[in-house]
């Protein structure tokens, strides 16, 4: 009975049915026409509607106050804009080194991550990590973020609106981090912040300047470790991203840490 309900919590079932039969083709019948409301009692004063604009206006008002990433966090956990929030564990708000210069953006956590609190941690993350070591990085050299920080039912693709509402967020959080490189891990983040409609196996291993306010670094997008444990013939396309990689490390990083070292 409890796996059960672990499984309807993780489909995004929140609403338990009722022991008492309900008579469906009653509640159906058309409910009797409201009384006309005179005139005069209908002029009253405007109701408040909440628009995306001022949840929107919120978040990058919050998103620009933070400071540091530890603010950034304590806002993101207290804004109430985006409604993943309510049905999620806890915030999975970053993995890694702040201080890296290569950061990857995934899609949003799953359950393994909503769990711990930190992106990549289930079996796609150990796949990460495995393609991270090919090319020698680890988490104490890059840093993990997902373009929501919490989990969307079911694992489902987070919505268009609620990627607007989180994004703000996670721009200030690019540009606090300030890296030299930024890999988009999957289709939601490379669509997100490449500005494109193109699909991943399309765009994945171009690299091109991205600026994220203000801040100006070298992007590629790439598959995600999860379609590549269903789709493993693809990790061929991964490795040579993962070469490419290595590459941009070697031209943008490595050449610059030795002119300074000159």
């Amino acid at each position: 009975m409890l796996a059960a309900l672990d499984w309807y919590r993780a489909a995004g079932v929140d609403l338990a049915v009722g022991e008492a039969p309900v008579d469906r083709f009653a509640a159906s019948q058309a409910a009797p026409r409201p009384k006309p409301i005179p005139a005069a009692a209908a002029v009253a004063a405007p109701a408040t509607v909440v628009t995306l604009e001022t949840d929107l206006s919120q978040a990058h008002a919050l998103a620009a106050a933070a400071q540091t990433l530890d603010e950034l966090k304590v806002a993101l956990q207290a804004y109430d804009g985006c409604a993943l929030k309510l049905r999620a564990t806890q915030i999975a708000f970053s993995d890694g080194n702040p201080e890296a210069e290569i950061m990857l953006v995934g899609e949003a956590p799953g359950a393994e991550e909503d769990r711990v609190g930190k992106p990549f941690v289930g079996k796609a993350g150990q796949l990460l990590d495995r393609m991270l070591a090919s090319i020698g990085l680890d988490r104490s050299k890059v840093y993990n973020a997902n373009m929501v920080p919490w989990r969307p039912p079911g694992n489902r693709e987070p919505s268009p609106q609620e990627i607007l509402s989180c994004q703000p967020f996670l721009f200030r959080q690019i540009e606090l981090v300030a890296p030299k490189i930024l890999v988009t891990i999957g289709n939601v983040p490379t669509q997100a912040l490449f500005q494109t409609k193109s699909g991943i196996t399309r765009t994945r291993g171009q690299w091109r300047e991205l600026t994220i306010n203000g801040h100006v670094m070298q992007a590629m997008p790439t598959l995600h470790p999860a379609y590549l444990l269903r789709q493993p013939a693809a990790k061929a396309q991964a490795w040579r991203d993962m070469l490419s990689l290595k590459a941009a490390i070697e031209k943008h990083i490595s050449a610059g840490e030795r002119r300074l070292d000159g």
